[in-house]
């Protein structure tokens, strides 16, 4: 049997009037989606380190901070079919973070110098994300998004 591919993927939550989750979409590929910051856990590397980085990575955002690891999903690609497993975790943002913004990706990885537009999208989200990277959305502690109000 293939050993699954170990990745990561993070809601970044941001407390405003209502709780917004960190998406972005690929500028010039809409046929990627809307996604989530998510990626490959590095040899030697914690998971709750490679959520930070993959964020950093994919949105520029350095302010996130971990709250909680939430589910541990095993779901081939949806292109390859081949096997991995992903830990969602909940970050959380600060309510000053922008709206909306464009990143480029540097360094060297698969996704580098794609540009990515992010921005905040309130909850409950009126359309899936792409590969289903929702799921999980419901397994964020209701208790915390209405008892952390900044």
């Amino acid at each position: 049997m293939t050993r699954p591919r170990i990745r990561v993927a993070a809601y970044v939550i941001r407390l405003r009037a209502v709780p917004e989750l960190l998406v972005f979409d690929h500028v010039g590929m809409p046929q990627a989606g809307t996604q989530i910051p998510a990626g490959g856990v590095r040899p030697d590397e914690e998971p709750e380190q490679a959520v930070l980085r993959e964020v950093l990575e994919e949105t520029g955002l350095r302010t996130a901070s971990v709250v909680e690891q939430l589910v541990v999903e095993d779901k081939p690609h949806p292109d390859t079919r081949r096997p991995r497993r992903t830990t969602y975790f909940h970050l959380q943002a600060p309510a000053t973070t922008p709206d909306t913004w464009t990143h480029t990706v540097d360094g060297a990885g698969e996704d580098t110098g794609l540009t990515f537009a992010c921005r905040f999208l309130p909850l409950p989200l009126d359309h899936p994300l792409a590969d289903a990277q929702d799921a999980w959305l419901g397994h964020i502690n209701p208790q915390w998004t209405t008892s952390h109000r900044p």
